[in-house]
């Protein structure tokens, strides 16, 4: 009991293995009508394993889960939703190849008997009634994952579910974006619906949230109402079991020579992209999803040859470099899509760290396993990867963890010039904090081109800021330039400085 409130739903005894990795360890937990509960935790703490089994994704080993005194067995996530819990996954459930309203009506029976353009009018109606602008007719593989993440939160918002798991729902929003699903969140709240939000982030939980839940290696450590709590950094203690500072040191580094060039870059998205990145600065990128950063990036990394316009990569042309890239001392990329683009996770930690060095390990036409499972274990190690070892399926790993994996693989290769795609999406504090030294320190020997929905990352780590607006960059400044840095909110809605 909360306020002499009564629960909705209780877990009881949870505990999930997956092999020798114990995500979750004899947890209890309830859920509150008109009460918003925020999950908290390092990546791999458990977390997202608790609320796939609520949501009927994976069963538990042991322990169950009580609905209105009764016990129920929610043996699939259709037994679920039945039972009004509905899950905002951190990696989108999505087909690809339909449209967006085809997705969010999908697997309800009686939906298709609605006629489409009906069907169409009622998601535009309801995008708007939350402030998630979407376009009802496109096709998901044609969204960034900004307005894929609107699509998924429009689901469980249509299945008007009395039990609301967002599991980092914010990652890929910008800040008004956030403003905007809090003000839902609260309004659903109000509704008399509970709801679970998981997040890294220490503000969004002390802002959003009711009560707090700490989980650490699989356990609930501390258990607390947001009105008890004194700072950020007692949260973040109790994370981590460690003080965090809050804080990095971001030295000068004088700008050396032009790593990355971009003359007049034009297609049926980007409009005459002119931008150039020196070793010694991070050039942060802004803007709300789906302006153009994709398809920029693509064409920086090698996905897609520049339609129009020039590319400059250590002096040399788009097309010289590309055909005979280096595979260290050059270009490091580092995906937002870490599960389908930057990894294979079928395959174990090895194989995955060979996707982009096994040039480094091959002798004549022999590849020298060995030495890159030492070399792979070491690096895990160094990055805290858990479970830290190589032997594991990529699958296994929670996303945070295996971000940190395609970041140790990637700063193995020495790159010159490093583009980093959201890099601490989905990364606990600890880690951000870790990997902002890191991308501090490469600054030193590569230029950075940062592409980042989180203002304050960008402004924490960049030299320089980018913003774009519907394929165009709007204005680039100094981040020293403070009355530039009060108009990027204007710059991101189109609006010229």
């Amino acid at each position: 009991m909360v306020n002499g409130t009564q629960s909705f739903i209780r877990l009881e005894n949870i505990s999930k293995s997956f092999g020798s990795v114990h995500a979750n360890r004899n947890i209890s937990l309830d859920l509150y009508s008109g009460k918003i509960k925020a999950l908290l935790g390092e990546n791999g703490a458990g977390k997202s394993t608790l609320m796939s089994i609520l949501a009927g994704k994976l069963q538990p080993d042991q322990g169950r889960i009580w609905l209105n005194g009764q016990p129920v067995d929610f043996s699939s996530t259709k037994a679920a939703i039945k039972a009004g819990v509905g899950m905002v996954y951190q990696h989108f459930m999505l087909v690809d190849a339909m449209t967006v309203t085809e997705n969010i009506f999908l697997g309800q029976e009686e939906g298709f008997l609605i006629k489409p353009k009906k069907l169409e009018h009622q998601v535009k109606d309801l995008a708007s009634k939350y402030g998630l602008d979407i376009d009802p007719s496109a096709r998901i593989s044609a969204l960034s994952m900004g307005e894929r993440q609107r699509v998924e939160i429009l689901k469980l918002l249509q299945r008007q579910s009395q039990f609301l798991i967002f599991d980092e729902p914010t990652t890929v929003l910008t800040p008004h974006e956030t403003t905007q699903l809090f003000e839902a969140l609260k309004q659903m709240a109000h509704q008399g619906k509970a709801i679970v939000f998981i997040s890294h982030k220490l503000d969004e939980v002390l802002e959003i949230a009711d009560e707090i839940v700490v989980l650490r290696q699989g356990s609930v450590v501390e258990t607390l109402n947001v009105s008890d709590v004194t700072s950020k950094s007692e949260l973040a203690q109790l994370m981590v079991g460690r003080e965090i500072m809050f804080q990095i040191e971001k030295q000068p580094v004088e700008p050396k020579q032009i790593v990355l060039r971009v003359e007049s870059l034009s297609d049926d998205v980007l409009k005459n992209i002119n931008l150039e990145v020196r070793q010694g600065e991070i050039l942060g990128i802004v803007g709300v999803a789906g302006n153009g950063q994709k398809p920029l990036i693509e064409t920086i990394c090698g996905l897609n040859p520049p339609r129009q316009g020039k590319v400059f990569i250590f002096g040399q042309s788009w097309n010289q470099f590309f055909a005979h890239r280096p595979w260290d001392g050059a270009l490091s990329y580092i995906p937002e899509d870490r599960q389908g683009l930057a990894t294979c996770l079928g395959l174990d930690l090895v194989d995955n760290f060979l996707l982009t060095t096994r040039e480094g390990f091959t002798k004549g036409p022999w590849l020298m396993k060995k030495q890159a499972e030492e070399k792979a274990q070491g690096l895990i190690e160094t990055f805290g990867v858990q479970p830290g070892d190589v032997r594991v399926l990529a699958r296994q790993l929670s996303g945070g963890n295996l971000q940190k994996m395609v970041l140790s693989r990637e700063f193995y290769r020495r790159p010159r010039l490093i583009v980093a795609e959201q890099p601490t999406q989905g990364l606990d504090i600890a880690a951000t904090e870790d990997i902002w030294n890191l991308l501090l320190k490469a600054r030193e020997k590569a230029g950075v081109v940062l592409i980042t929905g989180d203002l304050t990352e960008a402004l924490a780590l960049s030299d320089r800021v980018a913003v774009m607006y519907e394929g165009q960059i709007m204005d680039t400044f100094h981040t020293s330039d403070t009355e530039k840095i009060d108009q990027i909110g204007l710059m991101m809605a189109g609006i010229a400085p």
